[in-house]
């Protein structure tokens, strides 16, 4: 998802993520990319389409409909990333490279992934739970 409360309304800091994603492989062609609405503009479409990727974005007032609020994807999308940020304590990862955070991510998503596995295993009354594994 690019934009949300740490881009600037113009799209400009999104705008360049994504074709930094784009250029390194991150973000492969043919993928579906949810954006604010701050990413807008004839222009932008153009290039975003130049690219080869696909915009989801909300509507703004004044355009016609075409994708709705997207309002239920963007909760979802949040809900992730605070689980991330507070329950997995990605926020304050201490990595210094860009291998570094990937490597911490992936090993707080994989011991995600055991506590709700072994949840499952032992028959846990609440599957997704992670107060058992709290310290």
């Amino acid at each position: 998802m690019l934009g949300g409360p740490e881009a600037p309304a113009s799209g400009r800091s999104a705008w360049t993520l994504l074709t930094i994603a784009v250029e390194t492989g991150l973000v492969v062609p043919g993928a579906t990319v949810l954006a604010d609405k701050g990413l807008a503009g004839r222009d932008v479409e153009q290039q975003i389409a130049g690219l080869g990727v696909r915009l989801l974005r909300p509507d703004r007032r004044n355009e016609p409909r075409r994708h709705g609020s997207l309002g239920g994807v963007r909760q979802w999308i949040e809900s992730v990333f605070d689980t991330l940020k507070g329950q997995l304590g990605l926020e304050h990862h201490g990595a210094r490279t860009a291998h570094g955070v990937f490597t911490r991510v992936a090993q707080r998503l994989l011991a995600l992934a055991a506590a709700v596995w072994r949840n499952w295993a032992i028959n846990a009354p609440d599957k997704r739970s992670l107060i058992a594994y709290d310290h």
